[in-house]
């Protein structure tokens, strides 16, 4: 991220964020409490956290999914009050439609928004062949592999051209090296677009080689423990960034504080299985 991008307003801003919903027995469970953090645009922000901590219901907090109990939820300065103008929206599960052609698939978007059929087909032909899927245009869901539907699903989200993309575990369901090639596609297309990213995830890896600040969440109910600069030049290679002193250096650090975290709710889990 530029000096230049890191000196202006925030797109995305939580302050003081609670959220609280009804437990099955009728009484209130707090997810996540007092989250402050801001997103500058152009900026990639990883979350991690344990198992269950709330990282899923701060994305929903910023998407507009689920209004805050308390606090304030922002993107480009206005409260969120619905789901925001600009907003991408990649899940673990991605929302291809399994009827329609891969170009069809990613044209759905544009005719949403109300491009013509010609110009939503020109404008999906475009980003299925910048995800490496020329020659798929035709294909259905059924007859791609795992990986494949994966860049449908990215090719789905960008093509709208979002100045925010949430992405919840969108790679966690892929095999390792289709994983680390995902990795590399995701900051290939998401460099120079300006575009400021949440990116859920449980691998700490995966934060670390594609952020540009790592947010440690503590046990829930969640809030942010600390948050860590991650020293890694750009353009990174998902792979060859793992093998270097500045990535094990960054990866003890951040680890040493999500540990702790960790922990808690393994012993948590224990106690209650006892």
């Amino acid at each position: 991220m530029s000096q230049e991008a890191s000196a202006q307003a925030p797109v995305i801003e939580l302050a003081g964020a609670t959220k609280r919903f009804r437990s099955a027995r009728g009484g209130v469970h707090t997810a996540v409490r007092d989250l402050n953090l801001t997103v500058g645009p152009g900026e990639f922000v990883a979350v991690v956290g344990p198992t269950g901590c709330g990282k899923s219901t701060t994305l929903s907090l910023v998407s507009g999914l689920e209004p805050p109990s308390e606090g304030r939820a922002l993107v480009h300065g206005r409260p969120v009050d619905g789901i925001p103008a600009g907003v991408g929206y990649m899940f673990q599960n991605d929302a291809v439609l399994p009827w329609r052609s891969v170009l069809d698939n990613v044209a759905t978007g544009p005719r949403y928004r109300g491009a013509s059929k010609a110009d939503a087909r020109a404008k999906a032909r475009d980003w299925v062949e910048r995800v490496g899927l020329g020659g798929f245009e035709g294909y259905y869901p059924h007859q791609l592999s795992g990986g494949m539907r994966k860049r449908v699903a990215l090719a789905q989200t960008l093509v709208n051209e979002p100045s925010v993309l949430l992405m919840d575990e969108p790679f966690s369901a892929l095999d390792v090296q289709t994983r680390g090639l995902m990795q590399d596609e995701l900051l290939r297309l998401w460099s120079g677009s300006g575009a400021a990213v949440v990116f859920v995830t449980h691998d700490l890896e995966e934060a670390l080689v594609l952020a540009d600040r790592v947010v440690v969440m503590t046990a829930g109910p969640a809030t942010i423990k600390s948050t860590f600069t991650v020293p890694l030049e750009r353009p990174r290679d998902a792979e060859e960034v793992r093998l270097t002193p500045e990535f094990l250096a960054i990866y003890r650090e951040v680890w040493e504080s999500l540990r702790e975290e960790v922990q808690i709710t393994r012993e948590r889990g224990a106690g209650r299985a006892a």
